[in-house]
């Protein structure tokens, strides 16, 4: 089997980590997620990772919590940093070479994001992850992921989730809601698919960079993906 594509980023929710729990992460599906990860660099793919940090805080009612927005961003960005830590801890187990870099300084644990440092990295076959988002308030890991996704020239965003790709109304929601097999962003902005945030999905959109919708909880999946397999639904 032969990779499409040369360099990835992996987009994966913090509420995917969950598994079946109702907080924090389950270490069964970080082990699958590490695993898959492996998978696909063994056949020569360079891969970074953002994760969301949904599964330990994500942004509040302002007005219920008493945390103001921007304040409560820096802690979602802080839980992200604790995901990327995990997956890492799951990836070194079966000898897999990571870097944590993030866009907070936090040197005891991780480095700074620096791009030209991310992309070595991933030239000597280590799996970059970002961590903190952006550095900024306001701004989502889905942001955060396409932003990322620019600066290192990867050939596809790979948006991991618990669908097999998007529909036509919510799945989970309406058993009569169709796949799309492929759409384009122009279908998707003007059917009012929600793929990722407007920021997120415009950044793609000017930049020309594809993005394929997945289920991630699929053992295998990963790797079908980027061996070219019709999985997911593909945004281009």
């Amino acid at each position: 089997m032969l990779p499409v594509y040369k360099r990835v980023l992996l987009k994966l929710s913090g509420e995917a980590l969950m598994g079946d729990k109702s907080f924090g992460f389950d270490t069964a599906i970080i082990s699958q997620y590490a695993k898959d990860i492996k998978a696909i660099t063994e056949l020569g793919v360079q891969v970074a990772v953002v994760i969301g940090g949904g599964n330990i805080y994500r942004g509040m009612n302002e007005q219920e919590t008493g945390i103001e927005r921007a304040h409560g961003d820096y802690m979602g960005m802080l839980a992200t940093v604790i995901n990327g830590m995990a997956l890492q801890a799951g990836l070194e187990k079966i000898g897999v070479y990571t870097r944590l870099q993030s866009a907070i300084k936090m040197e005891q644990i991780a480095e700074p994001y620096i791009r030209r440092r991310a992309i070595r990295h991933l030239q000597k076959g280590r799996v970059v992850i970002f961590g903190a988002g952006t550095g900024n308030p306001y701004f989502t890991t889905d942001t955060a992921g396409s932003l990322r996704a620019i600066e290192i020239g990867a050939d596809v965003i790979l948006k991991g989730t618990r669908v097999d790709g998007i529909y036509t109304a919510d799945p989970e929601k309406d058993p009569k809601a169709t796949r799309f097999d492929e759409i384009t962003f122009s279908e998707c902005l003007s059917k009012q698919l929600k793929v990722m945030d407007m920021t997120a999905f415009t950044l793609c959109m000017e930049n020309k960079l594809p993005i394929i919708v997945f289920n991630m909880n699929e053992p295998g999946n990963l790797t079908r993906v980027v061996t070219g397999d019709k999985v997911g639904t593909l945004v281009k």
